[in-house]
């Protein structure tokens, strides 16, 4: 009898552990992934374990087999080139929201964000911070911003690269740069609410930040895997994206 009471512990306790799925997501979601990963999980079986860095970075890592259930990418094309490569479970990519780019400064800054991008171009700003647009969308979407600003030329020895979206942030907000071009999920966060100011990009200025999320076909738990990325395009998931800056038409 114990042994039978054993058995059934045991295997109860292996099918707990399969039921934890580990996400990869982009620095962006950062600030909205606690309540969506509360919110799926209240709703299934699944535990999710969440880790943030940039899509790029995530991107060469899931290539080379990292144990990761489900990406969330801040772009389209790296889950895109995952699929294209068989890596990806079929039929689970799927775009779930769009991104919006904002300059940020902090309260005490003298910079007139009434005047966009061009503001940057003050000799009072010494330092700008944006992402690294070699692996992260963001800051490949504020080299396009500034481009189309035409100021790119006139400030690119300013600019500082954060490793991701994150990074950058804080780089502005510790004052470590005098700007910082950031996530509009992140600028609206309690701490950088707070802490400055910001003023949107508007969307024609750079590529559409399109985000897409897929499910590994390495996934240890393929059925959690999918049911979170169906979850993303749910009206609960939308709501919430939604409140931090996300597009989700």
């Amino acid at each position: 009898m114990k042994y039978v009471f054993f058995t059934l512990l045991l295997a109860a306790t292996i099918s707990a552990c399969a039921q934890e799925i580990r996400v990869a997501a982009a620095s962006d979601l950062s600030s909205v992934m606690p309540d969506l990963a509360k919110k799926f999980d209240a709703s299934s079986s699944c535990k999710t374990i969440v880790s943030f860095g940039s899509s790029g970075n995530f991107y060469q890592q899931l290539q080379s087999a990292a144990p990761f259930d489900v990406f969330l990418s801040a772009d389209k094309q790296y889950p895109q080139k995952l699929q294209d490569a068989g890596l990806t479970l079929p039929g689970t990519l799927t775009e779930y929201a769009s991104g919006k780019l904002v300059l940020w400064a902090r309260k005490e800054s003298h910079l007139d964000l009434s005047k966009g991008l061009k503001a940057l171009t003050a000799t009072t700003v010494k330092r700008i911070a944006i992402a690294n647009p070699q692996h992260a969308p963001y800051g490949r979407a504020a080299i396009a911003a500034l481009n189309t600003a035409g100021v790119y030329d006139k400030i690119s020895a300013k600019l500082v690269f954060g490793e991701n979206v994150s990074q950058t942030a804080v780089f502005a907000q510790s004052g470590n740069a005098d700007a910082g071009l950031i996530p509009l999920s992140l600028a609206l966060t309690a701490s950088m609410k707070s802490a400055g100011n910001y003023v949107e990009i508007p969307t024609p200025d750079y590529p559409p930040i399109r985000q897409a999320a897929v499910a590994m076909k390495n996934s240890r738990n393929a059925d959690c895997a999918k049911r979170f990325v169906t979850f993303l395009t749910s009206t609960d998931s939308k709501q919430l994206l939604q409140q931090f800056g996300f597009s989700t038409n």
